[in-house]
């Protein structure tokens, strides 16, 4: 099937009297031992005595994954993708099946599925597969039959029948994409976190957890750094309008639903006055950051496709670009890539620079961070760039390069200052406070 924009969703819908389809998501950490596994079918049988339909997409067993894949790598330095989904795809479904197990045991009617069997149809890229549709019969068929529905998240199946998976944080996109193609009133992210931060607590204390986001701000904070839930997850979502919320597995179980609907974070793709009144939602960053700058570069058309070509021909992300004014035909040509690409991303450019290029040298620094605002309030608001500058200069960090969109500001500083400037701006920014 195809997939299309939700049922329209009202705020009634957790009540006892009004049914709703409901995907729950659990993570790794969820799912990380018996005791958590009984935890989660408690809370999923609490939705089904309240009247709702539950479809559940759990993780691996934390820890799962990297061991069995760790099993092939010791077979071989280079093993097949193909195999390697083959592997990977039964983490998942062991979880999926002991969930059934431990819903059944609290009086639930459960059944659970591997991906290949609902359907999941992806494409054939093995370990990064993408979902290009699901079958919702057989799930309907067991939701209007009273049953909780347990899907493995991460994986599918491509038009051969093999096994194909979603690559890292795949089940959070799996969830959103089963309650896409199921029009289901809303997808529930149970996580380790409690919600969506203004910035990482664990890098300063006065972090707060905001109530709900915008998707264009949660994509761009997922884009710039934050974990809390996988890009291609919120791309989603925001595609196919599937309303989604971030919520902490490891809160009581049994806390009444009313009470549960009231934490986490609400990712919303309905801007509201109070949302743009905060003018900046969150500071995201990212540690893992390298800087590489083409110096004398020749100013001519197609002198970028020249540089950044055989850098994309190697799959290598480039995320800051900035090409200085032309003077005496020459410029210089700097961008970003992550930290753990960067000797290969030098490499492939010292081959070429001189030779099919013409520039005069290469410099690079691989001990460079981004740190960035954002905020959908930038839209109606002056004022935050020089804000942000102003900030950072205040504290002695020399800003290396800028970037800006719509409804977000990057900078590249040295790295030993990230910390520092990630609190400074959440103080001047005020996201200390509600």
């Amino acid at each position: 099937m195809h997939f299309s924009p939700r049922r329209s969703f009202y705020e009634a819908a957790f009540t006892q009297s009004t049914m709703s389809l409901i995907v729950h998501k659990y993570g790794g950490t969820s799912m990380g031992s018996v005791e958590r596994i009984q935890n989660v079918a408690k809370r999923v049988a609490k939705w089904m005595r309240a009247g709702h339909q539950v479809v559940v997409v759990p993780s691996a067993m934390s820890g799962e994954t990297n061991r069995l894949l760790g099993l092939a790598k010791e077979l071989s330095a280079n093993p097949n993708p193909r195999e390697l989904d083959q592997i990977a795809s039964t983490g998942e479904q062991v979880s999926s099946g002991l969930l059934a197990i431990a819903l059944q045991e609290q009086g639930v009617d459960a059944v659970s599925y591997a991906g290949w069997q609902v359907t999941v149809h992806t494409d054939s890229a093995f370990t990064k597969a993408r979902i290009m549709g699901i079958d919702d019969a057989k799930i309907m068929k067991d939701l209007n039959a009273g049953r909780a529905v347990v899907i493995t998240g991460f994986q599918g199946v491509d038009p051969e029948g093999n096994i194909t998976t979603l690559g890292r944080g795949g089940s959070d996109t799996s969830a959103v994409a089963v309650a896409a193609a199921l029009k289901a009133d809303e997808c529930l992210i149970y996580t380790d976190v409690d919600g969506v931060y203004t910035t990482d607590p664990r890098v300063c204390e006065d972090a707060r957890r905001l109530e709900k986001i915008t998707f264009e701000e949660m994509l761009e904070m997922a884009s710039l750094g934050s974990k809390v839930l996988q890009i291609r997850s919120v791309e989603f979502a925001g595609k196919y309008k599937v309303k989604t919320r971030v919520l902490s597995s490891l809160t009581d179980p049994l806390i009444p639903l009313e009470q549960e609907m009231k934490l986490g974070t609400l990712i919303t793709f309905e801007e509201d006055s109070t949302m743009e009144a905060a003018v900046i939602s969150g500071i995201a960053f990212a540690r893992d950051e390298a800087k590489i700058t083409v110096i004398d570069v020749p100013d001519r058309p197609g002198i970028a496709y020249q540089i950044l070509g055989p850098i994309a021909d190697a799959n290598i992300d480039v995320d800051m670009i900035i090409q200085n004014q032309s003077v005496d035909a020459k410029t210089d040509f700097t961008f970003t890539v992550p930290r753990a690409e960067y000797q290969k991303a030098l490499d492939l450019l010292k081959k070429s620079v001189q030779t099919h290029i013409g520039a005069k040298d290469i410099l690079g620094d691989a001990k460079v961070s981004k740190v960035s605002v954002v905020g959908v309030g930038m839209r109606s608001h002056v004022g935050v760039a020089s804000k942000m500058f102003r900030t950072l200069s205040e504290e002695g960090i020399n800003i290396l390069m800028i970037s800006t969109s719509e409804i977000k500001i990057s900078v590249v500083i040295d790295e030993k200052y990230m910390e520092l400037a990630v609190r400074a701006l959440h103080k001047a920014f005020e996201l200390d406070q509600k």
